[in-house]
């Protein structure tokens, strides 16, 4: 069986639109349209329109008094974020790798986006059973540990409770009441970690703790996930110690005045 060339997948439009924005963004200063248009060798009509569109989109920045383009908020906001989540990654993955080796189990790390969770960094044991989930996959923040521990920090939780329609069920024990979410949230909040049990996946435990910043929000969110049927309330009990020492660490070597608070935490049940 022959595969299509990959060119037959490229969207024109779009990759001259990208060109557009990387040569604004290489410069280090604002240029005009007939810069981009000589470097660029495109129609100056053509590129007139992707560097009006790019502006509209905040990817750049359209000074109308100088008739000059630059770097947009939208970009630097993206381009921090990355250096951020570079970072983030940098710090934790050592400390993911020392979380498993003691426990043997899988250990995750995930950011907030649109209602879900993003999996950005994963360390797995070399055990038979694996988690469904891989680095890049969403899954939905009511029916994970990671999700309930980044949600329950923010200062407005209301975006994420949605009506009960929209809280699918992706397993039996998945909790699908709004209400009900909410006062998890705030026992999750007041506790400092999450637990959920078959709620994602099918026998497997979760235990969850935020990675805060300087404010007190969320940057990210770290897990240890096992099957339940390995997790006695002993093993519970030192995991949650485990990754609220780990999580506060991240937290302040990412820039947080965070105090360890480990004192105060109380091992409840789920």
């Amino acid at each position: 069986m022959t595969s299509k060339p990959q060119g037959d997948y490229i969207v024109q439009p779009v990759m001259k639109a990208l060109q557009v924005l990387e040569y604004v963004a290489r410069q280090g200063h604002d240029v005009t349209l007939t810069e981009a248009v000589s470097e660029l060798k495109l129609p100056k009509t053509t590129v007139f329109r992707y560097l009006q569109t790019l502006s509209a989109a905040s990817f750049l920045q359209h000074d109308h008094k100088r008739d000059r383009y630059g770097v947009g908020m939208r970009f630097r906001t993206l381009a921090k974020l990355d250096k951020s989540l570079h970072r983030l990654r940098q710090i934790a993955q050592p400390e993911m790798v020392d979380l498993m080796r003691r426990f043997g189990e899988t250990v995750n790390l995930a950011v907030l986006a649109d209602r879900h969770v993003v999996y950005i960094e994963m360390v797995e044991p070399d055990r038979a059973l694996r988690m469904h989930a891989r680095i890049g996959d969403r899954h939905p923040v009511h029916c994970t540990a990671l999700g309930k521990a980044m949600v329950a920090h923010l200062p407005d939780i209301s975006p994420y409770l949605v009506d009960d329609l929209d809280m699918q069920a992706k397993t039996f024990k998945t909790l699908t009441d709004a209400r009900a979410f909410r006062r998890q949230l705030d026992d999750v909040k007041r506790r400092g970690y999450a637990i959920e049990i078959g709620e994602n996946e099918d026998g497997l435990m979760c235990i969850g703790v935020p990675i805060l910043d300087r404010n007190g929000l969320p940057l990210a969110a770290m897990s240890l996930s096992a099957p339940e049927r390995r997790m006695r309330p002993e093993a519970v009990a030192t995991a949650v110690e485990a990754l609220q020492s780990i999580a506060l660490r991240i937290s302040q070597a990412m820039g947080s005045s965070q105090e360890d608070a480990g004192e105060t935490r109380v091992v409840e049940p789920a």
